[in-house]
């Protein structure tokens, strides 16, 4: 359960999010603008910007599989700039995803997960996954999204949700 509601989850989330950030520098193209202004953009002053948002959602999901599989995530140096240099980040997030199965999560309900802001707390793998890491990754995807739209790019619903395995 774990690895389809965090593993394959966020993985269809990022691929989103990639794919609206694509969305957006096509509208700047068009718009003439650079696609920086967006990059840098927050809806409030004490927020962080596009840039940053999309980093921690690429942090999230790796921290989340890393944690409740007892694995390395892959260090990230946080210096990102540009479109390319985000997307890049993405796909190598993705493909840290894609090295893992259902099997790597069998014991992920009952890890003690901590990290150093908490001070020597800790949350079970179950509570760190539903508590903590699933709303952090829609809070960083919908921060871009809001980002995005908040500077009048044309992205909607359908593009943050993404594909849908309807049944006919």
């Amino acid at each position: 359960m774990y690895y389809e509601i965090t593993n394959i989850q966020f993985a269809k989330m990022l691929r989103n999010l990639e794919n609206i950030l694509e969305k957006a520098a096509a509208e700047a193209e068009l718009r003439k603008v650079d696609f920086s202004v967006y990059l840098n953009s927050r809806l409030a002053p004490d927020q962080f910007n596009l840039i940053r948002q999309v980093q921690i959602a690429c942090d999230t999901a790796k921290a989340c599989a890393a944690r409740l599989t007892g694995r390395e995530a892959p260090v990230h140096e946080d210096n990102e700039k540009s479109l390319l240099e985000l997307k890049e980040r993405i796909q190598k997030v993705l493909t840290y995803l894609s090295g893992f199965s259902a099997a790597d999560y069998s014991g992920a309900a009952t890890i003690r997960v901590s990290q150093p802001r908490w001070e020597g707390k800790y949350l079970n793998g179950s509570e760190y996954a539903v508590q903590h890491a699933i709303p952090n990754m829609y809070f960083h995807v919908v921060t871009a999204y809001s980002i995005l739209r908040h500077n009048g790019i044309t992205i909607g619903k359908k593009d943050y949700l993404g594909d849908m395995p309807y049944k006919t």
